[in-house]
């Protein structure tokens, strides 16, 4: 059963102009307790909106939460599907297209010796409990787990934390394809320490998927290079895996634009603040550590992390979740000075005190143009009460954006470890943005598969450069900013596409239209992922709906057009299946 849940945004009075985001209340996602654990702001049904899942780990077994975004200010809060009734101590929660069909499945890992689950996804948002994949028969003491496709096979497979039990080391399964996942064994996994986060990236951009690993207890952290023929060298000499901490969580992202992806890394006491570091890439296939800031001098108890662009200015800014303190609990916002350096930002957000934080994550929600955030919160001490979850929606400013959405054919179809790299002049500098597609932004947490740029008061993109990986290079020329845009690997993606599919074909009817633009597709092999699009004349798309899972033959559709000026527009379909032929629309 779904349940129909309106949410209401409270604008809470500025102190002062620098306020960034207000609030959510009145509504179940932030109005819930539980002792939370992951944050995950994923479309799992398709429709182009990201849905909000979070995990809850009571030692004694707790259901987790998944709301569907309707787009309007409201949320379906999921009930009886097998994804919010294990009654499980959950964990960390990856999202990822296992299985190449168009949607997008999940593994959670649970802690307390329980199994942990793989839910595969059915195509409209409802799951299926795979209870012999991935360690299902075998009690864990996982933290978290990310998909990445290291081998680059266009399968995703996933790497597994573990913290606890007779067994410490990690687990690393290869996907061979059908949901079916082949435990690998290397000296480099036998490793008995208790990590905590997993994230893919690659750090040395020779195109492949390098992983990180934080350890607490005083451990280092591992660095593992990938040697491109599915084996790993675990670096030994580097900044980023000589300091014996306590680590939690790792975000990779480039603060400084010079195409190559730095590293946050989180640390904590046992209820006691411990300084945090950031790691800058010196483009050389290693780190040096960022001189002393309010970023690594701040201390914090920091469990959870994540980069975003939050003010559109063309540069990454970080949230930093804070749990298991002693004293009063704040977490930390840092704005990018576009340097790379950071200053605690103290006036976005109408509160940063938590009772206890730990995942994050970044995500639209709203579909505005700038990023929203949502915080997991949990119990502090063993007789603390359940709290609830943080939802804080950006208010946004006169900065400009774009938001590019990936669909990989040869690569795995939700493009995870795709590289975007998009080309700027911001205050009249040229600047390059990227952005890896990634399954875990810090630990236990994962930001929109949505990349997203902020562009500061530039009114277009200079090009566009995407490296899929397949290895594909594939590049879109000017592009005006303030919209999303959908990417298929390999399909050209201008508005009137030189190689679009005979398979796919749109009709508009009446044509001009008026409030309404009435649309059948038709469609002679299956649609698994897409969007209709409406570009203006200058190729921007102004109207977008998303689709998923059509069978083979007609479909209508509708889009609401009365907010429109009179034009003419050009109307398409991009998806998996190809780029439809467009339509002119005069309205």
């Amino acid at each position: 059963m779904r349940i129909l849940i309106t949410c209401f945004l409270v604008v809470i009075g500025m102190a002062g102009a620098a306020q960034q985001f207000t609030a959510l209340t009145n509504s179940p996602l932030v109005t819930t307790p539980g002792d939370s654990r992951s944050v995950n702001l994923v479309d799992v049904n398709g429709d182009g909106l990201d849905d909000v899942f979070i995990s809850n780990g009571l030692q004694s077994g707790q259901n987790n939460e998944l709301y569907l975004n309707e787009g309007n200010g409201s949320f379906l809060q999921v009930e009886g599907d097998p994804i919010v009734s294990d009654n499980s101590p959950s964990d960390g929660t990856t999202f990822a297209d296992t299985d190449n069909d168009g949607d997008l499945d999940a593994y959670m890992v649970t802690w307390f010796g329980q199994p942990n689950f793989f839910y595969r996804n059915e195509g409209n948002g409802a799951f299926t409990h795979l209870t012999d994949a991935v360690t299902g028969n075998t009690g864990t003491h996982s933290e978290t787990a990310a998909f990445g496709d290291y081998d680059q096979d266009g399968l995703v497979d996933v790497f597994i934390t573990n913290s606890g039990g007779n067994d410490l080391r990690n687990f690393l399964y290869h996907n061979t394809g059908n949901n079916t996942f082949a435990k690998i064994n290397a000296a480099w996994m036998n490793e008995q320490v208790p990590s905590r986060s997993a994230n893919w990236a690659d750090y040395d951009n020779d195109g492949d998927l390098d992983l990180y690993v934080t350890n607490e207890e005083q451990n280092k952290n591992n660095l593992l290079r990938n040697n491109g023929n599915g084996t790993f060298t675990k670096i030994t000499d580097d900044p980023t895996v000589m300091e014996s901490q306590s680590s939690i969580t790792a975000s990779w992202g480039d603060v400084n634009n010079d195409g190559f992806l730095d590293l946050f890394v989180g640390n904590t006491g046992n209820f006691v603040p411990d300084n945090n570091r950031l790691f800058l890439n010196n483009g050389a296939g290693g780190f040096v550590a960022a001189a002393p800031g309010p970023i690594n001098t701040d201390g914090g108890c920091t469990f959870g992390s994540a980069f975003e662009d939050y003010d559109n200015d063309g540069d990454l800014d970080l949230f930093v979740a804070n749990g298991f303190c002693n004293g009063l609990i704040v977490n930390f916002l840092y704005k990018n000075d576009g340097a790379g350096s950071f200053v605690r930002d103290q006036d976005a957000l109408p509160s940063f005190i938590t009772p206890c934080s730990y995942g994050t994550a970044w995500g639209d929600l709203n579909e505005d143009g700038f990023p929203d955030l949502v915080v997991a919160n949990c119990k502090k001490t063993n007789v603390a009460p359940q709290p609830t979850h943080s939802v804080f929606i950006n208010n946004g400013n006169d900065n400009n954006w774009l938001k590019i959405k990936l669909i990989g054919v040869t690569s795995n179809m939700s493009a995870i470890g795709a590289r975007i790299r998009v080309s700027t002049t911001i205050g009249g500098q040229a600047l390059q943005q990227i952005r890896e597609i990634s399954a875990q932004s810090g630990y236990c947490g994962q930001n929109s598969l949505t990349a997203h740029f902020g562009t500061g008061a530039s009114a277009q993109i200079d090009s566009i450069s995407i490296r899929w990986p397949s290895g594909l290079v594939q590049t879109l020329g000017i592009t005006s900013v303030n919209q999303t845009i959908t990417v298929v690997e390999g399909q050209s993606s201008g508005a009137y596409a030189a190689d679009s599919n005979p398979a796919l074909g749109v009709q508009v009817a009446p044509n001009p239209v008026h409030d309404t633009i009435n649309i059948v597709l038709t469609n002679t092999k299956p649609v698994r992922l897409g969007r209709v699009e409406l570009l203006d004349a200058q190729g921007k798309v102004v109207l977008s709906k998303g689709l998923a899972h059509v069978e083979a033959g007609k479909h209508p559709f509708q889009l609401s057009a009365g907010q429109l000026p009179g034009g003419v527009y050009a109307l398409r379909v991009v998806s998996d299946a190809g780029v439809s032929g467009a339509v002119k629309v005069v309205k």
